[in-house]
């Protein structure tokens, strides 16, 4: 590990036990800072219910962190959108953001669009498929931000367990992102969850940055962050256990490719990969191929939408 990322870990890596909420109030307080929480949302009548009670219970009720919980409901066809409304979030459409651009497919077209309807200084995302949920996944990586004006970026770190395995989650993290970053962009070798889905930054660096559609989101951001403002500004807050559905084999698969692809973009951008998957399923007569295509698109930032440049002049 270069020398630069050992003293990076000692300086921002944290626990959320660091800063308790009474100091986070207080700090948001003095700054007048405003924070904003986005949950991307896709058939998650399940779980998103039980995530909105807890971070309005804990985080808007009984202490006034948090300022707009909004979910983006992208086209579910179970009650995510009800069960979130009832719970207390505000829930917007992703096909009712910006509609003069069709919507794609992807957890990053979804959180693009947010910035659009959410208005906070500070905007945390967070999974809605997340199981025994606390709110310290949402005031552990608001907290650096609202404590250290040269922090823009902050990621979560925890544990992710695998049925009754310990430490197994995560397995697109270990064979893919781990391997890419460390090679291609060893600064952020020190990111324990560089895939990980909750994460919060200052809208001033997320409306520069271009979003992937897709599955690459976390890693795209990530790496363009470093570019932007530099490892110093980046963090990463222990906040315990993440326990959520877990994917099959042939999805973690494309998952994969669409990062692998959002990496090979940001190494040579003008030199494509064919963005195209083909995996096998077994069928009556043998293996059978099924080609998907894999996530090529991305969002530019956020800055040059005519409409978001509108609302802030507004």
């Amino acid at each position: 590990m270069l020398e630069e990322v050992e003293r990076w870990l000692n300086r921002r890596s944290w626990s959320v036990a660091d800063r308790p909420l009474d100091r986070l109030v207080a700090a948001k307080r003095a700054s007048g800072a405003t924070v904003s929480v986005v949950l991307p949302a896709l058939d998650e009548q399940e779980t998103v219910g039980a995530i909105v009670a807890e971070i309005r219970r804990a985080l808007m009720e009984r202490v006034p962190l948090v300022d707009e919980l909004v979910v983006i409901d992208s086209g579910s066809s179970d009650r995510t959108a009800e069960v979130a409304r009832e719970a207390g979030a505000r829930v917007v459409r992703r096909d009712e953001i910006l509609p003069r651009i069709a919507p794609l497919p992807g957890k990053g077209e979804v959180l693009w669009r947010s910035l659009l309807v959410t208005s906070g200084d500070i905007v945390a995302f967070v999974d809605a498929d997340l199981r025994e949920f606390s709110a310290d996944f949402v005031s552990g990586i608001v907290g650096p931000l609202l404590t250290d004006p040269d922090v823009a970026f902050v990621k979560a770190m925890y544990d992710r367990p695998l049925g009754e395995a310990a430490g197994q989650g995560g397995r697109v993290t270990e064979l893919m992102a781990r391997p890419l970053l460390n090679m291609h962009w060893p600064r952020l070798a020190g990111f324990v969850q560089p895939l990980g889905g909750e994460y919060a930054a200052r809208r001033s660096l997320l409306e520069r940055l271009p979003f992937p559609v897709g599955y690459g989101v976390e890693l795209g951001l990530l790496v363009d962050a470093l570019h932007t403002v530099g490892l110093d500004a980046l963090a990463q807050v222990d906040v315990g256990v993440r326990k959520h559905r877990h994917q099959d084999g042939q999805a973690l698969g494309r998952m994969a490719a669409a990062i692998y692809r959002t990496a090979q973009v940001r190494l040579a951008r003008g030199h494509l990969v064919r963005p195209e998957l083909t995996q096998f399923e077994r069928g009556e007569r043998g293996f059978v191929p099924r080609s998907h295509a894999v996530d090529t698109e991305e969002r530019p930032p956020m800055t040059g939408i005519a409409e978001y440049a509108h609302r802030r002049v507004a």
